[in-house]
């Protein structure tokens, strides 16, 4: 039995584009959970109007606060699974599942203690680099370079398949990371139980392709994305609330090093350099301090 669990926000016409994605599948989930992130822009009377709500097995979970991604995701997941599911394949409203793409996951989805995920692309692209550890085939741009069945390093919250027994096990997503990087701490989690990530190369989700660029420093390159300021604060400070839970010393020789590049690569990339640099120092002291939950408005970052 698969839960599908979509978390929305303000987004109802992206929310009805996934809905009819879903109904296409050919392999139906048992229910789908619709999680509204208290929207104020009509999701909840779109859903009635237009009958969601009364197809069979589904259910919206409307929550008090706009608790972003990381709220909406860890209060979907324990919902599903206190009412006894026991797959749950949890995405966005942005994203658009292919026809065949649930299909697809179930069918190498066959250890309930590892983790799955379905392939976000946008057309013949990926929707961002995947790197594909094993078979060893590296950095991927391109769909059908991703095996049916591979170990990578971390999966999105965007067809991500977890079974309740590893739930169980490693918790729920971190709820106060608001934005960026909770699906990346809920991977490490899972690997420091004993889990592996796979994903499912022939389980398709339409997505927007994210915008990358890379920045080489004393021979190094890392991969950097271009946001606007407030999310920029979210992805500096998650970055090292993660390596401050989990990788000890790298917090200092690998963390903050590569933080100060994606500074400067802000810098010299991106427009509102003012407001980068104030939403990369407000995420850098509340990372370092270990303060989470939604801040960006405290920063008056936009």
């Amino acid at each position: 039995m698969v839960t599908a669990i979509i978390v929305t926000y303000n987004r109802q016409h992206l929310l009805r584009k996934a809905l009819v994605a879903h109904a296409a599948q050919t392999l139906q989930p048992s229910r789908l959970l619709i999680v509204d992130n208290a929207s104020t822009d009509g999701t909840r009377e779109m859903l009635a109007a237009e009958g969601w709500l009364d197809q069979l097995g589904a259910e919206l979970l409307v929550l008090p606060e706009n608790t972003g991604g990381a709220g909406g995701f860890a209060a979907g997941l324990k919902h599903a699974i206190d009412s006894g599911a026991e797959w749950v394949w949890m995405m966005d409203d942005d994203a658009e599942p292919h026809p065949d793409a649930l299909k697809e996951l179930i069918r190498v989805a066959v250890d309930p203690m590892q983790v799955y995920g379905s392939l976000a692309v946008c057309g013949d692209e990926t929707s961002w680099l995947t790197t594909v550890l094993d078979p060893p085939v590296g950095e991927v741009s391109r769909p059908d370079d991703v095996p049916a069945c591979a170990q990578v390093q971390s999966l999105p919250f965007l067809g991500f398949l977890i079974h309740r027994d590893l739930v169980v096990r490693i918790g729920l997503p971190d709820a106060g990371y608001f934005i960026a990087a909770d699906d990346v701490e809920y991977c490490v989690r899972a690997q420091y139980a004993g889990a592996k990530v796979m994903i499912a190369g022939r389980s398709r989700i339409e997505h927007p392709k994210s915008r990358p660029y890379k920045m080489r420093v004393l021979g190094r390159t890392l991969t950097c994305l271009a946001l606007p300021p407030w999310k920029r604060y979210y992805d500096t400070r998650n970055r090292l609330l993660i390596a401050r839970r989990h990788y000890g010393l790298r917090l200092f020789t690998q963390t903050i090093p590569g933080s100060l590049v994606r500074l400067a690569a802000a810098l010299f990339k991106e427009p509102r350099k003012l407001a980068q640099l104030h939403a990369f120092t407000a995420g850098f002291i509340d990372g370092l301090l270990g303060i989470s939950g939604k801040r960006h408005t405290f920063w008056r970052i936009q």
